[in-house]
């Protein structure tokens, strides 16, 4: 599974994984607004070979499936709430 990942300029060390580069279309709105401008820092596959500094590579694939996004916050912070 390929993704994209965008750092947010407003809040800093959150990122927000997307299925694919510039396609927010399954992100909400209101999580967009939040984050502000958004800059993208790579792409990448994610395979069962993948390992992630802040992140779980099998719960960041659930959530690009299931919702379309997935969202790493800085550590301490809580998770946003789904939509």
């Amino acid at each position: 599974m390929r993704c994209a990942v965008y750092k947010s300029r407003r809040r800093a060390n959150t990122y927000l994984y997307i299925e694919a580069e510039n396609d927010f279309r399954r992100v909400p709105q209101a999580l967009l607004h939040m984050l502000g401008t958004l800059e993208l820092v790579l792409t990448l596959e994610l395979d069962t070979r993948r390992t992630l500094a802040q992140a779980d590579p099998q719960e960041v694939r659930r959530q690009l499936l299931e919702q379309g996004y997935y969202l790493q916050l800085p550590p301490g912070d809580f998770p946003a709430a789904s939509s």
